[in-house]
């Protein structure tokens, strides 16, 4: 069997996996939420219960070593709720947070978790009251339970009330909805009693304003064919017979017509679809998403924020443990950016992700 014919078969056994979640309206684009499952994977997991979790989430998400961020209802009293259900089953509005040990450790993440909450409040934060409200944190092994109750201690100090933050293990979890997901990426202007303007131990920021999409006629002249044809008319390159599928340099995938960072050499994987492969984004925030019915199963499209580049699909592949996801990408879209250019190109900046 031929490298064509392999991953024409890939294709079609991925397709059937796409991962939409939250979608009682298919076709409505506002309704997409890309779930990542990093349950097996060798990252951690700890869940803040922080008051209105859409700034809990935005807090977090913007931490050097927080690979992925989702907001749920956490230890009430069921297994299923939603937010309309609160009152009722008492769960509290939490985070999730996946983060690289290697890179932040649990004493810190509990640390900054303290700076932003009053943790003597009884189901209260900021304006907002009830016990859906309250403050807590929440693990999944048992020996994080020591590092919590010792940073729990010694913020004690700073308080002549008790402390009243929940320490408790995981019980039961759900999913928020899709329209609470990354609220404030997506409404900026949106509600937040969280101070975000200092952020510790902070990611590099991509600034919109850094980056611009180039006008039609230029891009038609600044682009080769196939790039025009990928990112302007959403074609789709051939597997195999293009620049970075199998390429294993390290540096920054940008996009090929307005320069933003996109994605990281360290998170390209190879699974033998012919073309490039990573497991996330450098940022959850630069990529957009569409639905697309063009083929018999409906799949997901990916887009670039800022130029609106077309750049591939996305795939729920529950082989690769580091995400549960695929994020199959034309090169054609794609510019590369080798690491010992970084600094000179202007990126140097994102070369703390390799370090």
């Amino acid at each position: 069997m031929n490298k064509k014919l392999i991953a024409t078969f890939i294709i079609i056994v991925i397709i059937a996996s796409v991962l939409i979640i939250n979608n009682p309206k298919v076709g409505d684009n506002s309704l997409i939420f890309i779930q990542a499952d990093y349950s097996n994977s060798d990252y951690e997991v700890i869940y803040f219960a922080g008051g209105c979790f859409w700034g809990v989430q935005a807090y977090f998400d913007r931490i050097l070593g927080v690979i992925y961020t989702e907001v749920g209802y956490i230890n009430g009293k069921s297994k299923e709720t939603s937010y309309s259900q609160l009152e009722n089953t008492e769960h509290a509005e939490a985070v999730e947070v996946v983060y690289d040990k290697n890179t932040i450790d649990l004493k810190d993440l509990v640390k900054y978790f303290y700076d932003i909450v009053d943790p003597t409040e009884v189901n209260r934060q900021g304006p907002d009251k009830g016990i859906q409200y309250r403050t807590g944190i929440y693990y999944t092994d048992k020996k994080d339970l020591e590092i919590i109750e010792t940073i729990t201690n010694e913020e004690q100090e700073n308080y002549s009330e008790k402390i009243v933050t929940e320490i408790e293990p995981l019980e039961n979890y759900v999913v928020a909805e899709v329209t609470h997901q990354n609220y404030l990426d997506k409404n900026p202007s949106g509600y937040c009693h969280i101070n975000l303007a200092s952020i510790p131990n902070e990611k590099p920021r991509i600034n919109i304003s850094n980056y611009e999409k180039i006008i039609l006629k230029e891009l038609k002249d600044n682009l080769s064919d196939i790039q025009y044809r990928v990112t302007q008319q959403n074609e789709t390159e051939p597997p195999f017979e293009n620049e970075y599928w199998d390429y294993e340099g390290k540096g920054l995938y940008v996009d090929v017509i307005s320069g933003e960072p996109l994605f990281l050499s360290v998170d390209k994987y190879n699974p033998g679809s012919g073309w490039p492969s990573f497991t996330k984004p450098i940022s959850w925030e630069v990529l957009t998403y569409n639905y697309d019915n063009e083929l018999s199963h409906q799949r997901i499209e990916v887009r670039s924020r800022i130029a609106d580049s077309h750049l591939g699909h996305v795939f729920s592949d529950k082989r690769y443990f580091q995400s549960g996801l695929r994020y199959c990408i034309n090169s054609a879209s794609l510019d590369f950016i080798p690491y010992e250019e970084m600094d000179q190109k202007g990126y140097g900046k994102f070369k703390v992700y390799f370090e």
